[in-house]
């Protein structure tokens, strides 16, 4: 099954605050996501996001009671990488090679440690690297991603708990299946310009893409108000691909609202349940649910029922 994606594009204010959404990719051309339009010129951020219909984190009940070798002693006692662990090492280093060039900068390789490990490697640890594993240009070459990992591997005299703990924040499984991510490439095309790209924060992302979701919704939606509650609004944006709807909370009190999907036909939805319910603070807008074809190829209907759970 295609994992679906879009991409936001927002323009950048004075503060990440002031951010306004632009655009998004609401057109499809075979596998990929597109968007066609003229822009300003000024600074934008580009947002990647995907529903959750389709990609999803995996029921921990799903433990593999085998685990994929990582590692081995060869005939003179020393620890070596196999062969399926070093060819998944390649594939994580192409997916935080931003930039393509075949190196990772220390701020490329920062996003993978902050992903892995939460922390950041500074610029004296990166001197370290530099003098014990492959770089070029005082960038990581793929022979010396692969080289820190050995070294990681050899610290603790073989246990690969810590590699582990990598991979699955990497989105592997223990049979190093990638389950829980999609790796996605962005290409920008420009007339007459030549545009320059600059990975952007973690710690800002999220922030950034559920502002330009809601807006997206938003300003595509006419807002119908539910039944009892004229200051509890639904918008639903329907796209050609996919629909995404939103509960806006005008009341001062907390409302939490009942969602029944039962009436729909060939879709699956963000929160894998055809029933759920919704928690809403006061004065807050959240996204409800994506909804998408399961099939693609054959017509698909949305029907959902919104109502108020009385307050308990």
């Amino acid at each position: 099954m295609t994992v679906d994606t879009a991409l936001f594009v927002m323009s950048a204010g004075e503060t990440k605050d002031d951010s306004t959404l632009v655009c998004f990719t609401e057109s499809r051309d075979y596998e990929k996501y597109v968007w066609k339009g003229e822009l300003n010129s000024g600074t934008y951020f580009l947002l990647p996001f995907t529903s959750g219909c389709r990609l999803k984190k995996k029921s921990r009940k799903n433990i593999f009671h085998e685990s994929a070798q990582l590692v081995y002693r060869t005939d003179t006692g020393e620890l070596a990488l196999t062969r399926e662990f070093r060819e998944v090492l390649s594939d994580i280093f192409e997916m935080i090679d931003l930039d393509g060039n075949g190196l990772l900068s220390l701020e490329e390789y920062n996003f993978f440690e902050l992903r892995t490990s939460g922390e950041k490697c500074d610029k004296d640890a990166w001197a370290v690297c530099k003098e014990n594993f492959d770089m070029r240009e005082n960038q990581l070459t793929r022979q010396g991603f692969i080289e820190l990992n050995l070294m990681e591997a050899t610290e603790k005299d073989g246990d690969p708990a810590d590699l582990w703990v990598t991979l699955e924040a990497m989105g592997y499984n223990r049979m190093l299946e990638l389950v829980e991510a999609c790796p996605f490439l962005i290409d920008v095309h420009c007339e007459g310009a030549q545009p320059s790209v600059q990975p952007l924060s973690m710690e800002s992302g999220p922030k950034l893409l559920n502002h330009a979701l809601q807006k997206s919704i938003t300003a595509r939606a006419g807002a119908k108000a539910l039944r009892g509650q004229d200051n509890v609004l639904i918008y639903t944006y329907q796209g050609e691909h996919r629909i995404s709807s939103l509960i806006a909370n005008k009341t001062n009190q907390k409302v939490t609202v009942h969602v029944n999907n039962e009436q729909s036909r060939n879709s699956c939805n963000s929160r894998g349940m055809s029933v759920f319910a919704v928690e809403v603070p006061a004065r807050t807008k959240m996204v409800c649910q994506h909804v998408l074809p399961i099939n693609e190829k054959q017509d698909w209907t949305y029907s959902c029922v919104e109502t108020i759970l009385p307050c308990p």
